[in-house]
């Protein structure tokens, strides 16, 4: 029995290759993005995957919008509370509430909500770097819409180097 069209795992790849390109291209044809499940293997398939990428390209300005409004909250938030400790004579505040501890917590979320746009923008940069125009074009399309939709109140002077 000839094993040669099976990978290392013993899936049957000869119906399912990826075309890896390093220069731009236009073609579609055995075309995977970023995942190998993620294969291109017609008209239909390469219309979902291409709106999939504007999906994601539009949610994250969602998430970056989301990470905007949050920071907005919390700022809010410390200016309302005490600076130092607070005592009982503050009835509607709960003990340990203060511009330290909020900024504190603040700070993680804030932190993680950092982490989670640099692994989003860098996995757009992965779509991106799949050289097809046609996945480039919907990265941008992407960015277009979720700016159109989500960055009404931002500066469009892009600040990140990805992305």
């Amino acid at each position: 029995m000839d094993h040669s069209h099976m990978d290392h795992s013993g899936i049957d790849m000869s119906a399912h290759r990826c075309n890896m390109n390093m220069l731009f291209t236009w073609n579609t044809q055995d075309l995977c993005i970023v995942f190998r499940w993620w294969h291109i293997s017609g008209t239909l398939s390469l219309i979902i995957s291409l709106l999939a990428v504007v999906a994601l390209g539009a949610a994250y300005e969602a998430l970056r919008s989301a990470s905007r409004r949050y920071e907005t909250f919390v700022n809010k938030r410390q200016e309302e509370l005490p600076n130092g400790p607070v005592t009982e004579t503050t009835p509607f505040l709960w003990s340990g509430r203060n511009q330290v501890e909020v900024s504190k917590r603040a700070h993680v979320i804030k932190a993680f909500l950092y982490a989670v746009q640099s692994f989003y923008a860098f996995m757009l940069m992965l779509l991106f770097m799949t050289y097809n125009g046609w996945v480039m074009i919907a990265v941008t399309v992407g960015a277009f819409v979720g700016y159109l939709v989500f960055g009404n109140s931002t500066s469009a002077t892009k600040d990140g180097a990805c992305h």
